[in-house]
C-alpha cells in the first residue's frame, strides 16, 4: 500500500524542523511571519498556523502575533531528547503498528476526557457539538466522516487544555485516518457502524457535560477498543 502523502502543516513542521537540527535556525532567532512562510513553503496559512502551535506546545518557541518586523516566532531551543522524539511524531506517525496506536489513544484520549470532565467550571463544548452534528448528515461519505470522527477526538483532547497531549494526538491523526479507515472498508454494514459511532460519540460528549469522569473515560475507552476490535476481534 502507498504511502500518504505528508499534509501541508506536517511538510511546514518537517521543513522548521531540519532548520533548526542543522542549525541554520538558533534560540533567538526569528521565524519569518505566517503569511511569508505560507508562500515560501506553498502552502495555506491555517497550515503554517497549525505548525506553529505544535512548535510552541512543545517549548520550541514563542508565537508572536501582529504584523511587521515583530511578526513571526521567536525560536526559544532546539530540539533534543523527547522534544525532538514528540516533534518526529507528527511526521512519522503513520508508520507505527496499529495496536500501539490503539492502546496509546486509549491512554491519551480516557486520560483527557475524565480530566476534562472532572472540571468544576463550565466546559466549551461547542466545537465537539458541531462535530457532532456534521457528523449526522446523511450524505457524508465513509472518509468525510472517519474525517470527522478523527477531528471530534482532537476537539476532546485539545479542549482538555493539555497541549503536549494535544501535540500527539495530532500528530497520530494520520495514523488514526489510516487504520480507521482500513477498518470501515473491512465492514459489512458501514451505516449500521456509523449509527452506532454517532451514538457513542453523543454518550461520550454527555458524560463530559454532566461532569461524570469515570463514566467519560470509560466510554472513551470502550469506544476506541470497540471499534478496532469489529474489524480485528483476534486482537
Amino acid at each position: 500500500m502507498a504511502t500518504a502523502a505528508p499534509r501541508a502543516w506536517e511538510r511546514v513542521l518537517a521543513r522548521i524542523e531540519s532548520d533548526l537540527l542543522d542549525g541554520r535556525l538558533t534560540p533567538g532567532q526569528r521565524i519569518p511571519g505566517e503569511r511569508a512562510l505560507a508562500g515560501e513553503l506553498n502552502v495555506g496559512r491555517s497550515s503554517v498556523r497549525e505548525a506553529m502551535r505544535v512548535l510552541e506546545a512543545l517549548g520550541v518557541l514563542r508565537a508572536q502575533t501582529g504584523s511587521g518586523p515583530e511578526a513571526g516566532a521567536i525560536i526559544l531551543t532546539r530540539p533534543t531528547g523527547g522534544m525532538s522524539a514528540l516533534m518526529r511524531l507528527q511526521v512519522a506517525g503513520r508508520g507505527f503498528p496499529v495496536p500501539d496506536v490503539v492502546r496509546t489513544r486509549v491512554i491519551l484520549e480516557t486520560s483527557s476526557v475524565s480530566e476534562l470532565a472532572a472540571r468544576t467550571e463550565p466546559v466549551d463544548l461547542s466545537e465537539v457539538d458541531g462535530l457532532l452534528d456534521a457528523m449526522d448528515a446523511p450524505e457524508l461519505s465513509r472518509q468525510e466522516f472517519l474525517v470527522l470522527d478523527a477531528q471530534f477526538h482532537l476537539a476532546l483532547t485539545r479542549a482538555a487544555g493539555n497541549q503536549v497531549v494535544t501535540a500527539m494526538m495530532s500528530g497520530l491523526r494520520d495514523s488514526i485516518e489510516t487504520y480507521t479507515g482500513r477498518i470501515a472498508a473491512a465492514l459489512d454494514s458501514w451505516e449500521d457502524t456509523a449509527n452506532r459511532l454517532r451514538a457513542e460519540h453523543r454518550a461520550i460528549a454527555a458524560a463530559v457535560r454532566d461532569g461524570t469522569a469515570d463514566l467519560a473515560g470509560e466510554r472513551v475507552a470502550a469506544h476506541i477498543r470497540g471499534y478496532y476490535a469489529a474489524a480485528t476481534p483476534e486482537e
